[in-house]
């Protein structure tokens, strides 16, 4: 009797327990952020396992919604809408990354362009962004779905607490099926009007916007919509240009292979493989296909051969991904080769290592890891500027007696630490 109670009572604990696990992971993955089961199954898509997608993330550039003239066209701006709506319908949850303010702003005001005056970029932003949403919001209700309009900052995703902030939002209105429809703040960005070649501060047309709001959301797929049919083997306009349709791994080569910018828009193939090296390496899919081929969304959702197919990389933890990608570098601190081997070699990073420190930063910042020929990984340290000054080339022992016993013996742990190129 005894047996036959406790047979009965782990089946239904067992069946318990799959549905509760079940029901959970159909509502995580609902809400588009199901990373930690993903990375946890190692379910990455492949070109063939795209249908049905849990979130995409669709970037659009300027020559995907503007006439030759600049103005807005409403004709490709509905084929957009349709496509989303029926994705939308069959179950997809879709964030919409668009440029075209800038653009639709000189149109709106009616006086000629002027590409190297920051101040009129600005204003013919701020004129061209409500007409912009207005249009969206429009053809879209014609698909009986709601908008809502998101304008980002670099200073939004590099500040933690704005990062998941940002997140949570977006996460929100994805589970009450709005559509989110993202752009870069221009009126305030200055750095991406003026063409920022440091710091990585440039969201370079929203191409790296729309790839590290993938990245913050876990999102299956990024589909970067260009004038151009995907990556070639040399410049389109060359009678022997071929189309590259899968990229396994983007390498030194390759990056070094392309260059160009579009006419109105301030991306290029060039700012389109960044994003694409982004998102991989974070472990999204990302496809870079023709805005004006017919269907090239729900074609791509069903698994056909469109544009260049970029595979993704292991995928990276959030933190590491917001390290690596969406925060500002506050400040460098300079080891010994000794604790860069260490670092290399998967350890954390001790004050004993530590040789200077260059800038002004607090505990949690991000900050450069670096020795004599610059800079090897990035990391969350747990000691601001003034007290790494103060324990710099101390002992862990030493740094206790200095500031107290209950401070961390890590400067930064290994796993808030992310390896920059050329060291993973």
């Amino acid at each position: 009797m005894t047996i036959l109670l406790i047979y009965f009572a782990s089946i239904f604990l067992l069946k318990f327990s799959c549905n509760s696990y079940f029901n959970f992971r159909k509502t995580f993955f609902a809400a588009g952020v199901g990373c930690i089961f993903k990375q946890a199954l190692n379910i990455f898509p492949t070109k063939e396992s795209l249908m049905p997608s849990r979130l995409i993330v669709v970037k659009v550039g300027t020559n995907g919604i503007t006439d030759s003239e600049g103005n807005l066209d409403q004709k490709e701006m509905q084929n957009l809408a349709s496509q989303i709506a029926a994705a939308h319908k069959q179950g997809d949850k879709i964030i919409l990354v668009t440029s075209g303010a800038v653009s639709a702003g000189i149109a709106e005001l009616g006086i000629p362009p002027k590409p190297k005056d920051v101040v009129f970029q600005q204003a013919a932003a701020a004129a061209g962004q409500s007409v912009l949403m207005a249009k969206y919001r429009e053809i879209f209700k014609k698909y009986g779905l709601k908008v809502a309009q998101i304008l980002l900052t670099a200073e939004d995703l590099s500040n933690r607490a704005s990062y998941v902030h940002t997140c949570d939002v977006l996460s929100l209105l994805l589970k009450i099926g709005v559509v989110p429809i993202i752009n870069e703040n221009d009126v305030t960005s200055v750095d991406e009007l003026m063409h920022s070649e440091g710091y990585k501060i440039n969201f370079s047309d929203n191409d790296k916007l729309s790839v590290l709001v993938a990245g913050a959301l876990c999102a299956d797929l990024v589909i970067i919509l260009s004038d151009v049919e995907g990556l070639y083997t040399t410049d389109p306009a060359k009678p022997e240009a071929k189309l590259i349709p899968t990229v396994d791994a983007i390498t030194t080569e390759l990056k070094e292979s392309v260059n160009g910018k579009s006419k109105r828009g301030r991306g290029g193939i060039q700012s389109k493989l960044q994003a694409a090296e982004i998102a991989t390496q974070c472990g999204i899919p990302v496809i870079i296909a023709n805005s004006r081929r017919p269907n090239v969304i729900l074609d791509i959702l069903s698994g056909k051969e469109v544009g260049t197919y970029f595979k993704p990389q292991s995928r990276m933890p959030a933190v590491k991904r917001w390290i690596a990608y969406g925060a500002a570098v506050k400040g460098t601190i300079y080891v010994n080769e000794g604790a860069k081997k260490a670092i290399l070699e998967g350890s954390s990073l001790l004050p004993v290592g530590v040789t200077k420190i260059l800038g002004t930063f607090s505990e949690g910042d991000v900050v450069s890891l670096a020795d004599e020929k610059g800079e090897f990984a990035r990391g969350n340290p747990n000691y601001s500027s003034t007290q790494l000054n103060l324990i710099k080339g101390l002992k862990v022992s030493e740094v206790h007696k200095k500031l107290g016993a209950d401070k961390p013996k890590e400067v930064i742990e290994h796993r808030n630490i992310h390896l920059t190129e050329g060291t993973q």
